[in-house]
């Protein structure tokens, strides 16, 4: 007999694009050359200032326990850089939370807002744990499916179409991934004022900030009149910085739902890495030298790689305003998203994520990371291109 586990677990799935990962390694171990587009990370390294100041804390002895909430000093430094980028105002000292990943953020966001039975709004197609967090909290996530033949633009009435008596908060990723769009200031006055009239919390995912091209700058609801009281602005260092592995992010609000979200992070994981928060400090204090460069060059290999998307045959891909996905429509191929992106590993040994990965309104679409060298992206087009044209002989 097998150990009864709990029965939220039943209709959660693991992560796709992990799922995904783990299959390309396989492959890779035994023999078979892959070029994996599929994945969410930069291919960059941590900026060295950052490193040498996590470094340095941890030859310092700087290894304890911090406060739950985070050092004194970085919250200090997020509430000046949330004030200074995007027009946010906080308290450092009731209005941040630093977590162990922007991931973790977003989960305390989850837990602090919704009860069992509750709903969240989430525009899709959108990030794979969105859904399973909610779940998770024994709330529903209700998907407003944006369409691409609309640019995937956010609209007023798709909110409201999505409401119902148990809706108690909308959650909005901007840049979005996998989409790459970036909201309108409109988009954003859209969300902030069905929010207050519904009286919803609005949860703001905005990891992908640093990354956004021609000369966009997100906007974010927060910073919006009549916002602040109501909305949890979710970010951290992994895209921006290249910091991935250091899991490291925050959570900045509202007074009132940040004490509340501090029991979460007490009682989950106490507080997050204490060096890792001295590396975080040098990344908001220093130079944003690297920062620019690396975004100089996702926008370079946007360029090439939409380029190159489009002269496909069967394929068109809109130019993505921000984070580092082109999200391709390969509906005139005429397989689903799964299909293709089988199709294409086993045939082209490419891997791509299944729009589907990212929602229903993902389907006919699938999602290419160019947080790869330009010539890992070049060989990925080629093979491609090779490939396709099999395919529509079929």
């Amino acid at each position: 007999m097998s150990p009864r586990v709990a029965q939220r677990f039943s209709h959660i799935e693991r992560s796709a694009t992990f799922s995904l990962r783990e299959t390309v390694q396989r492959l890779r171990a035994d023999g078979v050359r892959v070029v994996d587009l599929g994945g969410g990370e930069p291919d960059f390294d941590t900026p060295p200032h950052i490193s040498a100041a996590a470094a340095r804390a941890l030859s310092e002895g700087r290894t304890h326990y911090t406060p739950s909430q985070g050092l004194p000093e970085l919250l200090r430094a997020v509430a000046a850089k949330l004030a200074r980028d995007n027009g946010v105002t906080v308290d450092p000292a009731e209005g941040v939370v630093v977590t162990p990943s922007a991931k973790h953020a977003l989960f305390v966001a989850l837990t602090t807002v919704l009860d069992p039975g509750d709903e969240v709004i989430v525009p899709t197609p959108a990030w794979v744990s969105y859904p399973a967090m909610a779940s998770l909290a024994g709330a529903r996530a209700v998907p407003a499916a944006l369409r691409g033949e609309d640019g995937f633009r956010l609209t007023r009435d798709l909110l409201e179409s999505c409401v119902s008596a148990r809706t108690r908060a909308v959650l909005v990723n901007t840049p979005g991934n996998p989409t790459g769009r970036v909201l309108t200031r409109q988009e954003a006055e859209d969300v902030r004022a069905f929010a207050e009239h519904h009286d919803l919390v609005v949860i703001s995912d905005e990891i992908y900030e640093k990354i956004t091209f021609d000369g966009r700058a997100p906007v974010s609801v927060a910073a919006l009149p009549g916002a602040a009281g109501r909305t949890l602005t979710v970010n951290g260092f992994s895209k921006g910085y290249a910091m991935t592995g250091w899991r490291l992010g925050y959570l900045a609000g509202p007074a009132p739902l940040i004490s509340q979200a501090l029991k979460v992070q007490e009682h989950t994981v106490s507080c997050a890495s204490s060096f890792a928060q001295y590396g975080a400090l040098a990344a908001l204090t220093g130079p944003q030298d690297a920062v620019r460069a690396m975004t100089g060059e996702y926008q370079r290999r946007r360029d090439a790689v939409v380029a190159g998307l489009n002269a496909l045959p069967g394929v068109r891909c809109p130019r993505p305003e921000g984070a580092f996905y082109a999200f391709a429509d390969i509906r005139e191929t005429g397989l689903s998203s799964a299909g293709f992106s089988r199709w294409l590993l086993t045939e082209a040994g490419v891997a791509l994520a299944p729009g589907t990965a990212f929602g229903a309104a993902g389907e006919g679409h699938v999602r290419l990371s160019f947080a790869a060298p330009a010539a890992l992206l070049e060989e990925a087009v080629e093979r491609m291109a090779a490939a396709l044209p099999r395919l529509r002989r079929r």
